[in-house]
């Protein structure tokens, strides 16, 4: 009888229970989306308010791997409870490491006192990784094939954390070089993950496309407090507040294109979606293009920053200063990269494109070398004019969501 109790006995715990299909997300996954947000906003400190094509870039990768980390977990929680028993405790490790990861971020790539920047952020990255690896292939018992395509992914992303570790160990261009490979084999090595295993099966559409909605939420309650870094004390000068209401409708436009047809039509279209294609769409629409989204919203962000710091500057140097060309790039390109996104978020959806939209996306690009020539105030004033004529394109189109085959 003792023989038998010990071969009954489980020897780690029984993996957990699928979440329920129709689910909603929960305080916990809020609390962990929080803390990649702050890590969005150290990556804003790495950039600074006197952005360089330098600084940009480096930004650039950092947010890409975050977006890998953010994204994985994303799927994990849509598979099972993120708030329940070991789920929780991995989660939490996870948000450690992310947190820590954060706090490193203005030092990612210049190593300064104390422990080694780089390495500490590189680290902190594969720590996030290899516990959801862990907790997903734990999960994934009782799901026919999705163990192999996890252990496969998990392969490949190893592989990619060989240049990360590498690059951390090294300075300039090597180390560059070596993160840009690293998140290539990242995103390479699940797009071959995609086309040899299939997709991660999507269990939830709901839970989906809220916790994507409430991220980009966030994203853009973020750019509100860039304006008020870059105005600072001068806030209550007429002008300076004149440009922040500026700024403002430039966010509430960003927020309209999205969230009043685009986002709740593409739910519905992911929510009657069957089989692959429904979780194709997941994957190209969601996991993939939304990092266009957050990406553009970080980079208008900075600009919007930069350009309150200009006019809130009030010496008689800043008084007829422009903007760099970094500075226009972040503002003209994150807001390009942003409808762009869209665009490309409404066909994977099955939604109509009015040929407007794209007309704006052209237009808004053609602002940038203006944007070194023209001051400040005008230049943002410009940019809040055409997106507002795309919010009123967007309601006079009267489109709605197409069927999926």
């Amino acid at each position: 009888m003792g023989r038998d109790g010990a071969r009954r006995r489980p020897s780690w715990p029984r993996p957990p229970a699928p979440a329920p299909a129709g689910r909603r997300v929960t305080p916990f996954e809020i609390f962990f989306d929080l803390v990649f947000v702050f890590a969005l906003t150290r990556i804003m400190a790495l950039i600074g308010q006197r952005a360089t094509p330098a600084t940009m870039g480096q930004g650039l990768i950092l947010l890409v791997l975050l977006w890998i980390a953010w994204s994985s977990y994303t799927w994990l929680g849509n598979h099972t409870r993120a708030e329940v028993g070991v789920v929780r405790g991995g989660f939490l490790v996870a948000m450690a490491a992310l947190f820590v990861a954060a706090l490193a971020m203005p030092e990612a790539w210049t190593p300064g006192p104390g422990l080694d920047g780089p390495l500490l952020v590189a680290l902190a990255y594969v720590l996030l990784r290899v516990v959801h690896l862990g907790l997903y292939h734990w999960a994934a018992a009782g799901v026919p094939g999705l163990r192999a395509r996890i252990r496969f992914f998990a392969a490949v992303s190893a592989a990619g954390w060989v240049p990360l570790l590498l690059g951390a160990l090294l300075s300039g261009t090597a180390h560059a070089v070596l993160w840009v490979v690293a998140f290539v084999v990242e995103i390479g090595g699940q797009r071959l993950s995609y086309a040899r295993r299939g997709t991660w099966p999507l269990r939830s559409a709901s839970h989906f496309t809220e916790r994507h909605g409430l991220v980009l939420i966030i994203a853009l309650g973020e750019s509100l407090v860039a304006a008020g870094v870059g105005a600072g004390s001068a806030v209550t000068r007429l002008p300076v507040l004149g440009v922040a209401l500026v700024g403002f409708a430039i966010t509430s436009c960003l927020w309209w294109l999205y969230f009043d047809r685009a986002g709740p039509a593409a739910a519905r279209v992911l929510a009657t979606a069957m089989g692959q294609r429904r979780d194709r769409i997941a994957s190209d629409a969601y996991s993939q293009t939304h990092l266009l989204l957050i990406t553009g919203v970080i980079y208008l962000s900075l600009g919007v920053e930069q350009v309150l710091a200009l006019v809130a500057g009030g010496d008689e140097h800043a008084e007829g200063a422009t903007m760099s060309w970094s500075a226009s790039v972040a503002l003209h390109g994150g807001a390009a990269l942003f409808l762009g996104g869209r665009l490309l978020f409404l066909r994977l959806t099955g939604q109509p494109v009015p040929p407007g939209q794209r007309a704006v996306v052209v237009l808004v690009l053609l602002l940038l070398p203006l944007g070194v020539v023209l001051p400040p105030a005008a230049a943002l004033g410009a940019l809040g004019l055409l997106l507002l004529a795309a919010v009123a394109v967007e309601r006079l189109s009267g489109r709605r969501p197409a069927q999926i085959d």
